[in-house]
């Protein structure tokens, strides 16, 4: 007969938002071992499986620590309930908690009680409030989860459903789910979760046997980060945050996204440590890394490190809801398969329509230098140097929107996005420099041949000052840069390695701003190269490696999403973390056409 042999969670920890999938090992009755799904359509030997999922609701209400959401918490910030900061952010599981998240936690108040100036009101709570009649001090009441007066609330509806399922001793348990999966709402939050699982009979539709049962830890609320503003080169902050409801961008504009969003292949607990393993997994990145990205409703969006797989089932899908046509290429990788990452690249329909489509592929243009410059003798050398499965996505696209300042109003407004994700290898400075260089004469043919604006965007793994910077932002490259000197294949001719776009970074446009920029976003800003002093942020590196570069001749950058401050991030040692999902931060421009001159 069919029975269950285990059943376990990848991750105990479960997160508002995201899928909880349970493992369950089955016998069949010719003693194998299977983890398909056994349903009611696909029996087994005349059984199946049903499911079952219950939220344990104590007598005692809890309410989760905002630093760390697995602890309950023991003390709530008074300060925040004041000015209406969810209230979910104000609780703290001790005081050195408390006092260590001080320095972060201020920003809060602080940006709060600006809204509630510029504004004049403040915004409904998004979560439901903890009220207690514990003593104060300094603005911080104690949370005590026995006293019975204490309350835990969920906006104005009921927390739980009328209906009890099961009570035992001090615990109610309310059915939730009849599926194999489950996702918590925000009515889990601060509850165990369990999972049921028994063999049925498909004649009878009876129960065989005991069931089997997993508890989950208690549910968290999903991690926010704070609001990334964007930021007007001139100085003055655009009004509000993202929220282009009300659309941010005006007439003849648009916005550009570039993100690596670190693929899951590469997300592993021995190379980031320090990042707790429930905010790890792609189950809670993936909705972490959407809500982001949705959030900052580019028009344009060029993603690197993405799964084939993931985006195929996830990405692709998850943004045509939002009005996104999807393009991709993943790596030339021998090995294929769902984990083989590539570049994604994404535009709004109601704003752009695609034109044309072109796919570099490294490998093929290493394989035509090598036939061209290398002796027969060397070419294996040459190749086992030079093909690292890097791509590039270009895409020739055509706005929909009108385009003030342009001389023609009638004429078709072309705008070309490239997307790459250059080699990591760093002792592979001659191959780096050979890709870009690459790529940089693939898109002069295109702007040559249409006279259009250029986009290019990625992680080029190159710091500002290196070739890779230099030959994009200079257009040549310093013949005595010492990084040349490696150059086994002879590749490395400087005089040749240049190009003609007038490509300028964009978040350059913060140095060229002045005294109006203002010091905490000078700060960011590396002055001795114009660009951010990271988008790269782990426990053993900090660095630039993320660019949007841009026809300087044709477009203008009007504004520039706001980067990150270190000690912000430090306070979770690093990226990636629970409030962002990636190693890399996003890098999001918006531009305006400007008129062009004639050549």
């Amino acid at each position: 007969m069919l029975s269950v042999l285990r059943v376990h969670l990848p991750s105990d920890i479960p997160i508002v938002g995201c899928e909880l999938t349970p493992y369950v090992v089955l016998k069949r009755p010719d003693k194998s071992v299977t983890a398909d799904d056994v349903t009611e359509l696909n029996p087994i030997d005349g059984h199946f499986l049903r499911y079952k999922w219950y939220r344990i609701q104590s007598d005692k209400k809890v309410a989760l620590c905002s630093v760390h959401p697995t602890e309950q918490a023991t003390i709530q910030c008074l300060g925040c309930v004041k000015v209406k900061i969810p209230v979910a952010k104000s609780y703290h599981c001790s005081p050195k908690c408390f006092t260590a998240a001080w320095q972060h936690h201020r920003v809060l108040h602080e940006r709060a009680a600006s809204a509630v100036n510029e504004n004049g009101n403040e915004e409904e709570e998004i979560f439901g409030r903890f009220n207690s009649t514990g003593s104060t001090t300094s603005g911080v009441v104690n949370v005590s989860t026995s006293q019975s007066n204490t309350s835990l609330s969920n906006g104005t509806g009921a927390l739980y459903p009328a209906t009890i399922t099961q009570r035992s001793g001090g615990e109610t348990w309310f059915e939730v789910g009849r599926s194999k999966t489950y996702t918590p709402t925000a009515d889990d939050i601060g509850h165990v979760l369990k999972f049921e699982c028994v063999v049925v009979d498909a004649e009878t539709n009876l129960s065989v046997g005991s069931a089997s049962t997993l508890l989950t830890s208690r549910v968290i609320p999903a991690p926010s980060p704070s609001p990334r503003r964007l930021i007007s080169v001139s100085g003055i902050d655009v009004p509000g945050h993202l929220d282009l409801d009300g659309r941010i961008s005006s007439a003849g504009t648009f916005t550009v996204l570039s993100y690596n969003i670190l693929s899951d292949a590469y997300a592993t607990s021995e190379q980031y440590s320090y990042c707790p393993s429930w905010a790890l997994s792609w189950t809670y990145r993936r909705q972490n890394l959407l809500r982001e990205i949705v959030g900052y409703r580019a028009d344009i969006v060029c993603l690197q490190e993405v799964q084939s797989g993931h985006f195929e089932e996830f990405f692709a899908p998850e943004l045509d809801k939002h009005g996104y046509q999807a393009l991709f290429k993943r790596r030339t990788a021998e090995v294929f398969g769902n984990t083989v990452d590539g570049c994604a690249t994404f535009f709004r329909r109601d704003r752009f329509s695609h034109v044309k489509k072109y796919e570099v592929e490294f490998n093929k243009a290493a394989q035509s230098l090598t036939d061209a410059l290398v002796p027969s003798a060397q070419k294996k050398n040459a190749l086992n140097r030079l093909v690292k499965d890097n791509v590039a996505l270009i895409v020739v696209l055509e706005a929909k929107f009108s385009n003030q300042g342009i001389e023609n109003p009638g004429k078709r407004q072309l705008v070309c996005v490239a997307n790459t994700h250059v080699n990591i290898h760093q002792e592979l400075k001659d191959v780096k420099l050979w890709q870009v260089h690459t790529l940089l004469k693939g898109l002069e043919k295109i702007a040559a041949s249409a006279d259009i604006p250029m986009l290019v965007c990625g992680d080029f793994n190159s710091v500002p000052g290196s070739p890779p910077h230099s030959l994009l932002a200079m257009g040549k490259v310093d013949p005595h840069h010492p990084d040349l000197a490696i150059d086994p294949l002879g590749i490395l001719r400087p005089a040749s390695i240049t190009h003609q776009l007038p490509l300028v970074s964009a978040y350059s446009s913060f140095a060229r701003a002045g005294l109006g920029l203002g010091l905490e976003h000078r700060r960011r800003m590396d002055p001795a190269t114009n660009e951010p002093l990271f988008t790269n942020c782990t426990r053993d590196f900090i660095g630039t490696h993320d660019y949007i570069f841009y026809s300087a001749d044709c477009l203008t950058v009007e504004s520039l999403l706001e980067l990150l401050d270190e000690d912000g991030l430090r306070k979770d040692t690093a990226l990636p973390s629970p409030e962002w999902s990636s190693d890399h931060i996003a890098l999001l421009a918006e531009f305006r056409c400007k008129p062009r001159t004639r050549r």
